[in-house]
Protein backbone atom coordinates (compact mmCIF):
# COMPACT_ATOMS: atom_id res chain seq x y z
CA UNK A 1 0.00 0.00 0.00
CA UNK A 2 3.02 2.32 -0.10
CA UNK A 3 2.27 5.46 -1.25
CA UNK A 4 -1.44 4.70 -2.05
CA UNK A 5 -4.42 7.59 -0.52
CA UNK A 6 -6.60 5.40 1.67
CA UNK A 7 -9.66 7.55 3.22
CA UNK A 8 -10.17 6.64 6.65
CA UNK A 9 -13.86 7.35 8.08
CA UNK A 10 -13.42 6.17 11.54
CA UNK A 11 -13.73 8.93 14.29
CA UNK A 12 -13.38 7.34 17.81
CA UNK A 13 -10.06 5.12 16.45
CA UNK A 14 -9.19 7.29 13.84
CA UNK A 15 -5.75 8.51 14.42
CA UNK A 16 -4.85 5.13 15.71
CA UNK A 17 -6.14 3.41 12.31
CA UNK A 18 -4.18 5.99 10.23
CA UNK A 19 -0.92 5.65 12.35
CA UNK A 20 -1.26 1.49 11.41
CA UNK A 21 -1.44 2.55 8.14
CA UNK A 22 0.60 5.01 7.48
CA UNK A 23 3.44 2.64 9.18
CA UNK A 24 2.73 0.42 5.76
CA UNK A 25 3.53 3.42 3.61
CA UNK A 26 -0.17 4.56 2.85
CA UNK A 27 -1.22 8.01 2.54
CA UNK A 28 -4.10 8.41 5.04
CA UNK A 29 -6.89 10.61 4.19
CA UNK A 30 -9.25 11.24 7.58
CA UNK A 31 -12.45 11.95 7.18
CA UNK A 32 -14.70 11.14 10.40
CA UNK A 33 -18.12 10.40 9.29
CA UNK A 34 -19.64 9.39 12.38
CA UNK A 35 -20.09 11.39 15.46
CA UNK A 36 -20.73 9.97 19.08
CA UNK A 37 -23.86 11.84 20.41
CA UNK A 38 -25.03 11.63 24.72
CA UNK A 39 -28.38 9.95 24.70
CA UNK A 40 -28.96 9.76 28.43
CA UNK A 41 -31.64 10.53 29.84
CA UNK A 42 -31.23 10.36 34.00
CA UNK A 43 -34.87 10.46 34.65
CA UNK A 44 -35.30 7.68 33.08
CA UNK A 45 -32.69 5.35 34.08
CA UNK A 46 -33.86 6.98 37.93
CA UNK A 47 -37.13 5.43 36.73
CA UNK A 48 -35.98 2.34 35.03
CA UNK A 49 -34.20 1.22 38.20
CA UNK A 50 -37.10 0.76 40.34
CA UNK A 51 -39.59 -0.57 37.80
CA UNK A 52 -36.96 -2.89 36.71
CA UNK A 53 -36.88 -3.88 40.58
CA UNK A 54 -40.78 -4.80 41.03
CA UNK A 55 -40.25 -6.76 37.36
CA UNK A 56 -37.32 -8.25 37.36
CA UNK A 57 -36.04 -8.99 34.12
CA UNK A 58 -34.89 -12.60 32.50
CA UNK A 59 -31.93 -11.17 30.72
CA UNK A 60 -29.81 -8.15 30.16
CA UNK A 61 -27.79 -7.31 26.59
CA UNK A 62 -24.94 -5.29 26.67
CA UNK A 63 -23.81 -3.87 23.27
CA UNK A 64 -20.86 -1.51 23.34
CA UNK A 65 -18.19 -0.80 25.58
CA UNK A 66 -18.63 2.51 25.65
CA UNK A 67 -22.98 2.40 26.12
CA UNK A 68 -21.78 -0.37 29.19
CA UNK A 69 -19.21 2.17 30.65
CA UNK A 70 -21.98 5.18 30.29
CA UNK A 71 -24.85 3.23 31.64
CA UNK A 72 -22.68 2.61 35.01
CA UNK A 73 -21.56 6.59 35.57
CA UNK A 74 -25.29 7.44 35.17
CA UNK A 75 -26.04 4.90 37.70
CA UNK A 76 -23.16 6.03 39.77
CA UNK A 77 -24.65 9.74 40.02
CA UNK A 78 -27.40 9.14 40.78
CA UNK A 79 -26.62 6.23 43.63
CA UNK A 80 -28.30 3.32 41.71
CA UNK A 81 -25.63 1.38 41.51
CA UNK A 82 -25.72 -1.54 43.87
CA UNK A 83 -29.51 -1.77 42.66
CA UNK A 84 -28.10 -2.29 38.90
CA UNK A 85 -25.54 -5.21 40.41
CA UNK A 86 -28.18 -6.54 42.47
CA UNK A 87 -30.94 -6.93 39.31
CA UNK A 88 -27.50 -8.12 36.88
CA UNK A 89 -26.69 -10.61 39.83
CA UNK A 90 -30.52 -12.12 39.16
CA UNK A 91 -30.59 -12.04 35.53
CA UNK A 92 -28.56 -13.94 32.72
CA UNK A 93 -26.40 -10.84 31.11
CA UNK A 94 -25.42 -11.93 27.26
CA UNK A 95 -22.29 -9.92 26.38
CA UNK A 96 -21.59 -8.78 22.24
CA UNK A 97 -18.37 -9.88 22.46
CA UNK A 98 -15.18 -8.35 24.30
CA UNK A 99 -16.23 -4.48 24.14
CA UNK A 100 -18.67 -4.81 26.86
CA UNK A 101 -17.45 -7.65 28.62
CA UNK A 102 -14.36 -5.50 29.88
CA UNK A 103 -16.62 -2.92 31.87
CA UNK A 104 -18.94 -5.60 32.83
CA UNK A 105 -16.35 -7.47 34.77
CA UNK A 106 -14.74 -4.42 35.67
CA UNK A 107 -17.64 -3.93 37.93
CA UNK A 108 -17.46 -7.55 39.30
CA UNK A 109 -20.44 -8.24 36.87
CA UNK A 110 -20.73 -12.53 36.07
CA UNK A 111 -21.32 -12.12 32.00
CA UNK A 112 -23.39 -15.65 31.37
CA UNK A 113 -23.62 -15.03 27.38
CA UNK A 114 -21.14 -13.97 25.42
CA UNK A 115 -21.37 -13.76 21.25
CA UNK A 116 -18.54 -15.48 19.35
CA UNK A 117 -16.76 -13.54 16.53
CA UNK A 118 -17.66 -11.78 14.76
CA UNK A 119 -20.19 -10.48 17.44
CA UNK A 120 -23.32 -9.28 14.90
CA UNK A 121 -26.41 -9.71 15.90
CA UNK A 122 -27.02 -13.25 14.57
CA UNK A 123 -24.18 -14.48 17.06
CA UNK A 124 -25.94 -12.54 20.00
CA UNK A 125 -29.39 -14.38 19.60
CA UNK A 126 -27.65 -17.27 18.94
CA UNK A 127 -25.89 -17.15 22.47
CA UNK A 128 -29.32 -16.34 23.68
CA UNK A 129 -31.15 -19.33 22.02
CA UNK A 130 -32.48 -21.76 25.15
CA UNK A 131 -32.62 -18.73 27.63
CA UNK A 132 -36.11 -18.95 28.33
CA UNK A 133 -37.63 -15.29 27.52
CA UNK A 134 -40.67 -16.14 26.49
CA UNK A 135 -43.34 -13.48 28.54
CA UNK A 136 -40.44 -12.23 29.74
CA UNK A 137 -38.93 -9.12 29.95
CA UNK A 138 -35.02 -8.39 28.63
CA UNK A 139 -33.21 -5.39 28.82
CA UNK A 140 -31.00 -4.02 25.63
CA UNK A 141 -28.69 -1.88 25.85
CA UNK A 142 -28.48 0.36 22.83
CA UNK A 143 -25.86 1.61 20.97
CA UNK A 144 -25.62 4.20 18.29
CA UNK A 145 -29.08 3.17 16.83
CA UNK A 146 -31.81 0.47 17.90
CA UNK A 147 -30.94 -2.70 16.56
CA UNK A 148 -34.37 -3.69 15.19
CA UNK A 149 -32.90 -7.05 14.03
CA UNK A 150 -32.31 -8.10 17.89
CA UNK A 151 -35.90 -6.27 19.04
CA UNK A 152 -37.70 -7.86 16.36
CA UNK A 153 -36.46 -11.56 16.78
CA UNK A 154 -36.72 -11.28 20.79
CA UNK A 155 -40.30 -10.34 20.46
CA UNK A 156 -40.70 -12.99 17.97
CA UNK A 157 -40.19 -15.23 21.00
CA UNK A 158 -42.67 -13.27 22.89
CA UNK A 159 -40.21 -10.88 24.83
CA UNK A 160 -40.78 -7.79 26.41
CA UNK A 161 -38.25 -5.78 24.87
CA UNK A 162 -36.49 -2.70 26.95
CA UNK A 163 -34.30 -0.46 25.81
CA UNK A 164 -31.73 2.11 27.52
CA UNK A 165 -30.27 4.52 25.06
CA UNK A 166 -27.33 5.92 26.13
CA UNK A 167 -25.68 7.60 23.19
CA UNK A 168 -26.81 8.04 19.72
CA UNK A 169 -24.98 8.46 15.92
CA UNK A 170 -25.07 11.39 14.15
CA UNK A 171 -22.90 13.66 11.03
CA UNK A 172 -19.98 15.21 13.00
CA UNK A 173 -20.11 18.98 13.59
CA UNK A 174 -17.76 19.54 10.73
CA UNK A 175 -18.53 17.56 7.38
CA UNK A 176 -15.40 19.66 5.49
CA UNK A 177 -13.34 16.94 5.40
CA UNK A 178 -16.11 14.60 4.38
CA UNK A 179 -16.92 16.60 1.56
CA UNK A 180 -13.36 17.18 0.42
CA UNK A 181 -13.53 12.84 0.47
CA UNK A 182 -16.43 13.20 -1.55
CA UNK A 183 -15.00 15.42 -4.42
CA UNK A 184 -11.81 13.45 -4.16
CA UNK A 185 -13.65 10.06 -5.23
CA UNK A 186 -15.31 12.13 -7.65
CA UNK A 187 -12.04 12.74 -9.04
CA UNK A 188 -10.73 9.36 -8.59
CA UNK A 189 -7.90 10.36 -6.44
CA UNK A 190 -8.76 7.79 -3.60
CA UNK A 191 -7.13 4.74 -4.13
CA UNK A 192 -9.29 2.58 -0.99
CA UNK A 193 -12.00 3.56 1.45
CA UNK A 194 -11.58 2.21 4.61
CA UNK A 195 -15.22 1.87 6.39
CA UNK A 196 -15.44 0.54 9.94
CA UNK A 197 -19.30 1.17 10.88
CA UNK A 198 -22.52 1.03 9.24
CA UNK A 199 -23.40 4.56 9.96
CA UNK A 200 -20.30 5.65 8.34
CA UNK A 201 -22.06 4.27 4.84
CA UNK A 202 -25.24 5.60 5.96
CA UNK A 203 -24.19 9.10 6.93
CA UNK A 204 -21.91 9.61 3.76
CA UNK A 205 -24.73 8.60 1.50
CA UNK A 206 -26.65 11.49 3.56
CA UNK A 207 -24.27 14.25 3.11
CA UNK A 208 -23.67 13.08 -0.88
CA UNK A 209 -27.37 13.02 -1.14
CA UNK A 210 -27.99 16.32 0.39
CA UNK A 211 -25.23 17.79 -1.62
CA UNK A 212 -26.85 16.15 -4.65
CA UNK A 213 -23.25 13.88 -5.19
CA UNK A 214 -25.21 10.17 -5.01
CA UNK A 215 -23.86 9.07 -8.46
CA UNK A 216 -20.68 10.81 -8.26
CA UNK A 217 -20.45 8.66 -4.88
CA UNK A 218 -21.07 5.66 -6.44
CA UNK A 219 -18.85 6.29 -9.37
CA UNK A 220 -16.05 6.78 -6.92
CA UNK A 221 -16.92 3.86 -5.11
CA UNK A 222 -17.08 1.36 -8.06
CA UNK A 223 -13.28 2.86 -8.56
CA UNK A 224 -11.88 2.50 -5.48
CA UNK A 225 -11.13 -0.12 -3.49
CA UNK A 226 -14.21 -0.43 -0.55
CA UNK A 227 -12.75 -2.00 2.42
CA UNK A 228 -14.65 -3.19 5.54
CA UNK A 229 -14.18 -3.99 8.86
CA UNK A 230 -16.91 -6.73 9.15
CA UNK A 231 -20.40 -8.09 7.84
CA UNK A 232 -22.85 -5.55 9.88
CA UNK A 233 -20.97 -2.95 8.04
CA UNK A 234 -20.33 -4.79 4.78
CA UNK A 235 -24.74 -5.66 4.91
CA UNK A 236 -24.49 -1.94 5.32
CA UNK A 237 -22.50 -1.05 1.91
CA UNK A 238 -24.52 -3.84 -0.08
CA UNK A 239 -27.93 -1.78 0.76
CA UNK A 240 -26.20 0.71 -1.17
CA UNK A 241 -25.17 -1.14 -4.50
CA UNK A 242 -21.42 -1.08 -3.02
CA UNK A 243 -19.56 -3.72 -4.11
CA UNK A 244 -16.79 -4.97 -0.96
CA UNK A 245 -13.72 -5.95 -1.75
CA UNK A 246 -11.80 -6.31 1.31
CA UNK A 247 -13.50 -7.68 4.41
CA UNK A 248 -11.71 -8.07 7.98
CA UNK A 249 -11.75 -11.87 9.76
CA UNK A 250 -12.11 -10.93 12.90
CA UNK A 251 -13.56 -7.46 12.80
CA UNK A 252 -10.75 -5.91 14.77
CA UNK A 253 -8.35 -3.10 13.16
CA UNK A 254 -5.01 -5.16 12.79
CA UNK A 255 -6.50 -7.97 11.11
CA UNK A 256 -8.38 -4.80 8.87
CA UNK A 257 -5.08 -3.17 8.14
CA UNK A 258 -3.63 -6.65 7.36
CA UNK A 259 -6.32 -7.60 5.20
CA UNK A 260 -6.35 -4.08 3.31
CA UNK A 261 -2.34 -4.18 2.71
CA UNK A 262 -2.89 -7.76 0.92
CA UNK A 263 -5.73 -6.59 -1.24
CA UNK A 264 -3.49 -3.36 -2.85
CA UNK A 265 -0.29 -5.16 -2.89
CA UNK A 266 -2.13 -7.69 -5.11
CA UNK A 267 -3.67 -5.44 -6.71
CA UNK A 268 -0.99 -3.76 -7.91
CA UNK A 269 0.84 -6.95 -8.41
CA UNK A 270 -2.12 -7.79 -11.06
CA UNK A 271 -1.69 -3.87 -12.88
CA UNK A 272 2.39 -4.52 -13.14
Amino acid sequence: MIGKTIAILENRYGEELAALLSKRGALAMRAPALAEVPDLDAEYIARLVPELEDNPPRAFVFQTGVGTQALFQATDRLGLTDRLLALLASSTVVARGPKPSGPLRSRGVRVDRNAKDPFTTAEVLDAMRDIPIEGATVVVQRYGGANAELDRALEARSARVVEVPLYRWSLPQDTAPMVELLNALGLGRVDAVAFTNAAQVRNLYALADRLGQRQALDAGLRQALVASIGPVCSKALEEFGVKVDVEAHPPKLGPFVQALDAALTSEAGAQD
